[in-house]
């Protein structure tokens, strides 16, 4: 049997997912037709549940695309029409701006410690900068920025986008929506299904964006992407067992209020034990800027490899620490398809560190 593994992605998936497989199979989705009634009603069925239990507003659209790194890219070439201003404290932050750099060179960035908040009030942006990247969830190390910063940015600056990178946060706590205008995730981590299929939301304004720079690429055009999705299609042959899989996870869960809940609670638990021991350290010190559904552990690097062979001992896989983090810290996935059960088992071991 395999191990239960805390890591962040690709992460456990929920339980019920064999049942979901079986039940495609039997439905015949997986050989439907993406240009078919049943895939449009199936699309249009499963943006009425994500908007409903993730509280997304009505007028926003859901775009389906491979991956939340192939979101970078659209992004940039689709919406951005001067240049993007990205601000981040880890790796993937790192990499969506390397991303929009090689499409537009005059992407600039502004880098912060893990521990610093964005400091709104302060930063001076040019105004040939368009769009704002904001990496909410920063699976590399730990870190999150939270709603109140991301509103605070769209008030300072009214006349610009602001794009968000919910990759390991998107079905796992609240996101106020309308605080920004492009938000983007994958399924492999709080959404509890397996890696291939990305998501992209987009306001009105951010649609209204599309159609003013006028990108009339195919294949990554966003404006290729929205004249199908008026049809409850896609612009190319879609992962139509994801989409699937997605419905009827969206259709178990429960509200994103309770989720929020739960994980909140989980996160201060996993919080308390690490503040108790001596063996174990935050690898996000600022509680303001650490993660609610990933926590980073820091330690020698002798420690990590020590805490990490004990839990496969005991079946669990903790996360490794990520690039130059690797090596003194592990991760751990506070994600909704990780059973009650499964958790205390987590609990259990890391309180027996002193």
């Amino acid at each position: 049997m395999a191990n239960l593994t805390f890591a962040p992605g690709p992460s456990k998936v929920y339980d019920k997912l064999s049942r979901y497989f079986q039940d495609a199979f039997d439905q015949g989705i997986l050989s439907a037709n993406h240009r078919s009634a049943v895939f449009m009603d199936l699309y249009k069925e499963t943006e009425r549940l994500f908007k409903e239990k993730l509280e997304v507003p009505a007028d926003y659209r859901l775009l389906f695309t491979s991956s939340a790194t192939e979101n970078w890219e659209i992004i940039t070439q689709s919406i951005v029409q001067g240049h993007s201003y990205h601000i981040y404290s880890g790796s993937f932050g790192k990499k969506w701006f390397g991303f929009a750099q090689h499409i537009l060179p005059k992407t600039t960035a502004l880098v912060l410690d893990k521990n610093q908040e964005i400091q709104v009030d302060a930063l001076d942006i040019d105004t040939e900068a368009d769009l704002i990247a904001i990496t909410q969830n920063e699976t590399s190390n730990a870190t999150q920025v939270r709603n109140e910063t991301i509103s605070a940015l769209g008030t300072r600056f009214p006349d610009k986008m602001i794009a968000v990178d919910t990759t390991s946060s998107m079905a796992g706590i609240y996101l106020d929506f309308r605080a920004a205008d492009i938000w983007y995730s994958s399924v492999q981590k709080c959404f509890g299904m397996p890696a291939g299929l990305g998501l992209l939301v987009l306001s009105p304004r951010a649609v209204a964006k599309v159609k003013a720079k006028g990108e009339q690429g195919r294949y990554n055009s966003l404006s290729f992407m929205l004249e199908n999705a008026d049809s409850y299609q896609t612009h190319y042959t879609p992962n139509v067992l994801a989409i699937y899989l997605l419905n009827r996870v969206l259709t178990d869960m429960p509200s994103i209020a309770e989720t929020q809940d739960k994980t909140e609670t989980r996160m201060r638990k996993l919080e308390s034990v690490v503040a108790s021991s001596q063996s174990l350290g935050f690898l996000v010190s600022n509680a303001a800027t650490r993660s609610r559904t990933v926590l980073g552990v820091s330690g020698e690097e002798a420690f990590i490899k020590e805490i990490k062979q004990a839990a496969e001992a005991q079946g669990m896989t903790l996360g490794g620490g990520y690039g130059p983090l690797k090596a003194t810290s592990f991760r751990i996935a506070n994600f909704p398809a990780i059973t009650d059960a499964e958790f205390e088992k987590l609990v259990d071991f890391l309180a027996s560190y002193p």
